[in-house]
């Protein structure tokens, strides 16, 4: 009885043992790829820190796109600028044949948010941009694992080929969406990106899916003390309409988010506004709850114009789906963590980390550079969008989190761009290269692996044709943006 207990605990436990671990692939193939990028770390350090100190914004990441791109040709890889539309788009290429893996880098700042690597709130430059999400990590990480893996391949110790992506304007624009639309990523197996976080791990939860919009209302001016009964206020037509979208709050679903910016609203007094102009966002957990929300937002602009007596317009600028979360991924991307172990600081470190968080008034709990465990997706995701979400509904795209800056710290402000300008955002990104780069040696080496992934990916995308969320016609670049 005691043996036939054992014999049906040994089957159980190996039949528990997934097989997307760190076993199907050779370790020392890992082992080569981990050393190649920690041998190639002050480069990597200097391209993010470069990256950092220009702090350019979306479609203008002229410096910064250039910079990973002369990289990557300097590698010996075969680079492609200028793609989909966009100056500072650009893709390299190393390899032939399949598999074809890609990897996703993304470079842009966001403005206004300029600040030293500092403890105390400081501008690097009044009133300029700063990394408060990380990309100069991020670009500077994927690169890194793609060149360990380019290196593999002409060693011959790996076969197929390797394609980072160097994706611009994510924190406004969705230059991937663009990219998707052109179809640079249909010949993908597998695509694998991460981004900066509080933690470290495989991510199985989804993002939100978002609208990008602008209102404008067009009325008829006048004298607003001669004759204001001869004017048609487009400002009293923005009220109106902002009023609406605050009564509807109440009556949609609790992961509906909805934020605006007035981007005009008259200029004098004294003078009744023919032109207002409202810039609008909507998210929900699914594209189809957006959908809805959008259905009832463009109900709205017309019955606000119609009040006031103007003409009201809604224009679709952009947008993301939400990300397709692929589990088979996920278990491989932990294990590869698991793999690597946790990121480890200094009592410097860590209390840089501390004094940060005192600043912003959260626990003074320090960096967690623990790998955290794996979870079940949640049905309604945290807050957030990323037009890596686009590319995950076109090919199987496996994402993963790394601590790069103090937990609990506010996202998009001063302290994230002073820890991805000194030594905790440098060890995330080494931690992110390094765990990017197993994971891949994984993807070239077991077909099984792919095929589970694949096979999950075409299970959840059955019967959906994918329809980027993005107006006809060429990315909105600014002038004078090109390289």
């Amino acid at each position: 009885m005691k043996l036939r207990s054992l014999v049906a605990a040994f089957v159980v436990m190996v039949l528990s043992i997934s097989p997307l671990t760190t076993l199907g692939a050779d370790p020392k193939k890992k082992e080569e790829a981990v050393a190649s990028i920690e041998k190639r770390k002050a480069e990597l350090i200097s391209l993010s820190d470069q990256i950092w100190a220009f702090a350019e914004t979306a479609l203008r990441e002229t410096r910064s796109s250039k910079l990973l791109a002369d990289y990557a040709e300097r590698q010996g890889f075969k680079v492609q600028r200028g793609v989909a539309g966009m100056p500072t788009a650009f893709t390299a290429t190393y390899g032939e044949g399949r598999p074809v893996i890609g990897i996703l880098g993304e470079f842009d700042a966001l403005p206004g948010i300029s600040q030293k690597a500092s403890i105390v709130k400081e501008a690097l430059e009044a009133d300029a941009a700063g990394h408060g999400c990380g990309h100069n990590l991020f670009g500077a990480a994927s690169l890194g694992a793609a060149v360990a893996i380019k290196e593999l391949i002409a060693a011959g110790k790996l076969r197929g080929t390797i394609r980072f992506y160097g994706t611009p304007a994510e924190e406004s624009v969705g230059g991937k969406v663009y990219m998707a639309r052109e179809g640079l990523f249909n010949d993908l197996d597998v695509c694998l990106a991460w981004h900066p976080a509080d933690k470290t791990r495989a991510d199985t939860d989804s993002t939100q899916a978002l609208v990008d919009f602008i209102v404008e209302f067009k009325g008829k001016t006048a004298h607003a003390a001669f004759d204001p009964w001869n004017g048609r206020s487009a400002v009293d037509a923005l009220e109106l309409f902002t009023h609406g979208i605050n009564m509807l709050r109440e009556h949609v679903r609790p992961s509906v988010r909805i934020h605006y910016a007035i981007m005009k609203g008259g200029d004098v007094p004294n003078v009744v506004p023919e032109y207002a102009r409202l810039w609008c966002w909507v998210r929900d957990s699914k594209r189809a709850g957006v959908e809805e929300v959008l259905g009832r937002v463009r109900e709205m602009v017309q019955g606000a114009a119609r009040m006031a007596g103007v003409e009201g317009r809604l224009t679709i600028q952009a947008g993301d789906y939400e990300m397709l979360v692929n589990m088979a991924g996920a278990r491989l991307i932990h294990s590869n963590l698991t793999w690597l172990g946790p990121i480890t600081y200094t009592e410097q470190e860590q209390e840089f980390a501390r004094a940060i968080q005192r600043a912003t008034g959260i626990e003074a709990k320090g960096m967690n550079g623990r790998i955290q465990p794996l979870t079940d997706p949640k049905p309604d995701p945290p807050g957030g969008s990323t037009d890596v979400a686009d590319v995950s509904w076109v090919v199987p795209t496996l994402h993963l989190s790394v601590a790069t800056a103090p937990e609990d710290a506010p996202w998009h402000a001063w302290p994230v761009v002073a820890c991805g300008g000194m030594s905790i955002g440098h060890k995330g990104m080494m931690h992110a290269a390094k765990a990017l780069a197993a994971t891949m040696v994984d993807l070239f080496e077991d077909a099984k692996t792919r095929e589970a992934i694949q096979a999950e990916f075409k299970e959840k995308t059955k019967g959906h044709v994918y329809k980027p969320y993005i107006p006809d016609g060429p990315p909105p670049v600014p002038k004078g943006s090109g390289q």
